[in-house]
């Protein structure tokens, strides 16, 4: 048994370095214990999008603009690479533009959304009228873009170096109990252990997490280089997000959206299918995604769904693409809420996102968390 620590995280994804940071900042004494060499989860296999435009009105809009803080801090202290100039929300037909529009009239103002809709004139030159083919661009100036695969290992490192978290990669925690937590590297003391394990619902405190009742959700992803170089600077969406982001999802112009989309190409809603583009920093682009939910994430991709995505982004960019890698997303999926705080055993949580938006309010998850375990800023 090693010495006793404050904290003990299973997990090194974004919720796991978030309570570790959150922790670590107030002076506590942190241990990180991760599985794989580096992590290979949810944090590193998606988009790398920080929004805060798609998040609902109330905790989800309040965690995302406390989470923006963060990041820009972590920008500036660990050297990760952080664009912060937003993203656009193209819409392609005139029901997505009325959506777009209310959304801007109502819901923007009154919840204090910083965006801007780009029509006409302003559509058109946009990107030098390389998207003059969209009838409006909704430019939601406070979400944020990073390269996950370079963040996470850069935080760790800041975390490691500046802040003296202690990390245990290639270390499986075999189980987890009121001030001890027993794994591959030996077995540990901490006054408190938090569960950070994504979409494992199996290996640690799975009766508890059971009755959540949470599933995964699996999507296929794409790395591509456009056939000619947009310097694109920043991430896109399209109209089909805005029946899937709770910004928009529940106003009264998404049904006509909705509608559309299940008229005229049915195929979409049935796999879950909404575009995003990322761009990397070294000139590709991060390209998804489809949604399929279950108990257990299916190795086996669909072709056809990533040949929609490809016509999806082509459309979208107006010019050809090439693949250079393709790989599946995964992520915790429909639980009681879009994420739960689990108080499983005395000392011993699990913090867990029910939805693939952990890059945008993880960060403040992890502060508020330990503030409700150890009441300190």
């Amino acid at each position: 048994m090693t010495q006793h620590s404050d904290l003990l995280i299973v997990g090194a994804g974004i919720l796991g370095l978030s309570h570790a940071y959150a922790a670590a900042r107030r002076g506590l004494r942190v241990k990180v214990f991760e599985r794989s060499a580096t992590p290979l989860g949810a944090s590193v296999r998606n988009f790398g999008q920080a929004l805060v435009t798609g998040q609902p009105p109330g905790t989800m809009l309040d965690l995302a603009r406390e989470s923006r803080a963060i990041w820009g801090h972590w920008a500036e202290v660990a050297g990760l690479q952080l664009k912060r100039n937003g993203a656009y929300l193209f819409a392609r037909t005139e029901a997505e533009e009325h959506l777009l529009e209310a959304f801007c009239a109502g819901r923007a103002r009154e919840h204090g959304y910083n965006v801007e809709l780009l029509q006409g004139t302003a559509m058109r030159s946009l990107y030098g009228g390389q998207f003059r083919h969209h009838r409006a661009a909704l430019h939601g100036k406070d979400d944020q873009q990073l390269y996950s695969r370079e963040a996470i290992p850069a935080l760790i490192h800041y975390l490691s170096q500046a802040l003296n978290v202690a990390f245990y990669f290639s270390t499986l925690v075999r189980d987890v109990e009121p001030g001890q937590l027993h794994s591959t590297a030996g077995s540990f003391r901490g006054e408190q252990i938090i569960v950070c394990s994504g979409h494992d619902y199996q290996t640690l405190l799975a009766e508890p997490i059971a009755q959540l009742n949470p599933h995964i959700c699996r999507l296929q992803m794409l790395r591509a280089r456009p056939a000619h170089n947009l310097n694109l600077q920043h991430a896109l969406l399209t109209g089909l997000s805005c029946v899937h982001y709770g910004a928009f999802a529940d106003l009264p112009e998404a049904a006509p959206v909705q509608a559309q989309i299940l008229r005229e190409a049915p195929h979409l809603h049935e796999h879950g299918i909404h575009l995003l583009i990322s761009p990397t920093p070294h000139g590709e682009l991060i390209i998804g995604d489809s949604h399929d939910y279950g108990s257990d994430a299916s190795p086996f991709n669909a072709e056809q769904v990533d040949d929609w995505l490809i016509e999806l982004a082509e459309q979208t960019l107006g010019g050809k693409v090439q693949v250079v890698e393709r790989w599946q997303g995964v992520y915790g999926s429909r639980g009681p809420g879009p994420f739960s705080f689990l108080r499983a055993a005395p000392g011993v949580s699990a913090a867990l996102m029910h939805t693939g938006v952990g890059m945008s309010v993880g960060p403040a998850l992890g502060e508020r968390n330990i503030t409700t375990l150890w009441g300190k800023a």
